[in-house]
């Protein structure tokens, strides 16, 4: 797969100040792999003569840390028309512990296994002997214009590929990981990512975000403020009169935030992606998640009865909330920008065309 150019790479005027890799791994200790299922690089997997274009996205946000330390966290869901495992949980406890996968909508199942599998064999004797449970956040996507999903081919060893692949600096984009056959305004969509530096009381923090992009229609496409997708008649989805994707948004942070101010932050993901049009379509799961790896800790079965932890201000919201809405309005642009053609599997006619960069090019100024 060629890298084209990300969004800003084009001059997009694109607010805000991005880490170094302008990815979710520019926040310190985060880890990110995927793996990808694709018939066109290996025509065995389409063994029901239907295309396969999937894969896993793995987010560690302790990297291989082997001591079990949660995050805190919270999560919110815009429309339900989706899943997101451990989500009740981060609700009421305020924290996760362990992975963060994305996949199609038919996989959660052995994503879910090779993430717990991951969790006892990582955390070891910690978790054998003192009755700790894995309850992983596994959030997923529908891909089966572009994917046999009613083939289920991913398994729970494509799902252990992903975290083993798991490693800090940039994240591949486009037709990666989950967002391997995902489409998004009905261009090729798919796996995004960015990030902001903010400073705060003369120190500084890191805000990013990954996205599985796989919701829109063309007409709603808007990029830097600019309605474009009303001309962008040709090559649009055949049958697609309504929403039918999905996106997952997750921001990680290494702000002392509490799982209060992660909740509202996760809620923020609503204005990133209404930036570029979408209004939450009813057949679409919009669902984020918020995770700070500040105030570090033990899990808590094993900690003492009292708790101290540092956060932010709540009147010094505002920028966070900011930073959150830019990078992952970013992160949608980036994943189109990064994503090459797929044919159609359903119907088994037609190409899933990716973003003409001139268009997006012409809004330079």
């Amino acid at each position: 797969m060629t890298q084209k150019p990300r969004a800003r790479a084009l001059g997009l005027p694109l607010p805000g100040t991005p880490g170094p890799l302008n990815a979710i791994t520019d926040v310190p200790g985060i880890e990110v792999g995927t793996t990808e299922l694709l018939s066109s690089r290996d025509p065995s997997l389409a063994t029901r003569g239907i295309q396969v274009q999937t894969g896993v996205t793995a987010i560690l946000p302790r990297g291989r840390d082997p001591e079990p330390k949660p995050v805190w966290a919270g999560q919110f869901s815009l429309n339900g028309n989706g899943e997101m495992t451990g989500s009740h949980w981060v609700r009421d406890g305020g924290w996760l512990c362990g992975p963060i996968m994305i996949t199609n909508s038919h996989a959660v199942g052995p994503v879910h296994a090779a993430a717990v599998r991951w969790m006892i064999e990582t955390y070891g004797e910690t978790w054998e002997n003192n009755h700790l449970w894995a309850m992983p956040v596994v959030g997923e996507t529908y891909d089966g214009v572009l994917n046999d999903i009613n083939g289920l081919h991913i398994t729970e060893a494509h799902g252990r590929a992903a975290l083993e692949a798991a490693q800090p600096g940039p994240v591949a984009e486009g037709n990666t990981g989950g967002g391997a056959g995902m489409i998004c305004y009905e261009f090729k969509g798919g796996t995004g990512t960015a990030s902001r530096q903010i400073k705060i009381d003369g120190q500084n923090f890191t805000i990013g975000t990954l996205v599985q992009a796989n919701h829109g229609l063309r007409p709603w496409l808007t990029v830097a403020g600019h309605n474009i997708g009303a001309d962008l008649t040709e090559d649009r989805i055949p049958n697609m009169q309504t929403e039918r994707g999905s996106i997952i948004v997750v921001l990680a942070t290494d702000l002392p935030l509490s799982a209060s101010q992660l909740e509202r932050l996760a809620r923020r993901a609503s204005i990133g992606i209404g930036r570029a049009g979408t209004p939450g379509g009813n057949n679409s799961g919009d669902i984020f998640l918020a995770f700070s790896t500040a105030n570090e800790m033990p899990m808590p079965q094993l900690s003492g009865p009292w708790r101290q932890m540092v956060t932010l201000n709540d009147e010094l919201l505002d920028p966070v909330y900011l930073a959150a809405v830019e990078a992952i309005d970013e992160a949608v642009l980036n994943a189109l920008c990064a994503a090459e053609d797929v044919p159609l599997a359903r119907p088994q006619k037609g190409i899933c065309r990716a973003i003409d960069h001139k268009y997006l090019k012409a809004l330079v100024w």
